[in-house]
């Protein structure tokens, strides 16, 4: 008997950084946002590096990185095989194909790669636990925003073990979660760099945006951190000039 023929889910064609990075993503589940726009902006990468994103999804901060730093190199990592054929598809619209290349694997069953090769590490890990979540009924969502296997802990051990010495880790995660996420750098990683994301003037931060260096033990910093909105709303110059414009995030 032949095995009935499933279409592909539906997508949609969007762009990021203005109209520099054409990006085709599901129609439903998890769909990129800010978050990786503001990642690939915050890591430090030279046109001669080389570039890890962990949970790579569709490519969205591995191609925004791509599209700042002509000449680097990203490796991106994905474990949802349909998101893996998307992202590697929108690397090649976006005629990065031979500088963003995407490998299916879990950090926990990674793919065949050199620990210790990378000069920087990125990752947009899933936010909520798995014991305080309430799951999306979509699983490509609910595997992008909930951790199932793989805790916090994990991606940061994945993430330093794959960079160079003195090369950089950056995670962008919920500012409710800060203290788990420096716990795991404690002892293992220095120079740590915190960049509160407020949504607006006079508001609690909901993102933070963490960079530290592998073997380096200077001091922790707490930067003034970047409003996202206006009071109407609109993204604030600061924030425009990033998503729209290529404008780096400088944690120095």
């Amino acid at each position: 008997m032949t095995a009935p023929i499933t279409a592909p889910p539906p997508v949609t064609d969007d762009a990021l950084l203005g109209g520099r990075v054409k990006l085709l993503q599901p129609a439903a589940g998890y769909r990129v946002a800010i978050d990786p726009v503001l990642l690939a902006a915050a890591v430090p990468a030279t046109a001669t590096d080389t570039v890890l994103d962990l949970g790579c999804g569709v490519g969205g901060a591995a191609l925004c990185l791509a599209a700042r730093v002509a000449g680097c190199r990203v490796t991106g990592i994905e474990a949802q095989r349909d998101l893996v054929r998307l992202a590697a598809e929108n690397a090649a619209r976006n005629g990065v194909a031979d500088r963003v290349a995407i490998m299916a694997g879990d950090i926990r069953t990674p793919p065949r790669l050199e620990p210790g090769s990378f000069a920087h590490v990125m990752a947009n890990p899933p936010y909520m636990e798995a014991d305080a979540a309430s799951p999306s009924p979509i699983a490509s969502k609910a595997a992008a925003t909930v951790e199932t296997g793989a805790d916090l802990a994990v991606w940061v051990r994945f993430a330093l073990a794959m960079t160079r010495p003195r090369g950089s880790v950056t995670f962008i995660h919920r500012a409710d979660r800060l203290e788990h996420l420096l716990a795991q750098f404690a002892g293992r990683a220095g120079a740590i760099v915190m960049l509160p994301l407020w949504p607006g003037a006079g508001k609690p931060a909901k993102r933070v945006i963490v960079q530290a260096r592998k073997d380096v033990a200077t001091p922790t910093r707490l930067l003034p951190g970047l409003i996202l909105h206006e009071a109407d709303g609109r993204f604030s110059a600061a924030a425009d000039a990033v998503l729209r414009d290529a404008v780096v995030l400088d944690l120095t």
